[in-house]
């Protein structure tokens, strides 16, 4: 028997975009701890059942395991929040955790560099 199919495609991916954009706006605006600095949220990843969200993000400034401990800390809050912005039924519970790409990304770039400028040399 096949699976049953949501009655809205794609509904968990819709529903993570919105959580991001909203939590974006409430961290920015009502978060008020000192810890959290100037964050990007990279990615929501939602469980099918809504009952968990993953929120991976990345910091500009500030010390990233401060800052993940600061809004793992202010999760209810935030969670309250999106309460009353967002129109579904169950609102996940919320996992902060830090998204290390870009820090990876400018660590392989730097590799790079400094291959080509090597065998820059080499030749």
């Amino acid at each position: 028997m096949a699976a049953k199919k949501s009655s809205t495609p794609n509904r968990g991916f819709k529903v993570a975009d919105q959580i991001q954009r909203d939590l974006t706006e409430l961290i920015a605006r009502e978060l008020k701890d000192p810890r959290v600095g100037m964050v990007t949220l990279q990615a929501v990843e939602v469980t099918p059942d809504y009952a968990h969200a993953k929120v991976f993000f990345s910091v500009l400034i500030g010390d990233p395991d401060a800052t993940q401990v600061a809004l793992n800390q202010a999760a209810g809050f935030l969670r309250n929040g999106l309460f009353k912005r967002l129109h579904i039924h169950t609102v996940p519970t919320l996992h902060f955790l830090f998204d290390r790409t870009t820090e990876r990304a400018a660590d392989m770039n730097a590799l790079i560099a400094k291959a080509v400028s090597s065998r820059a040399q080499e030749d």
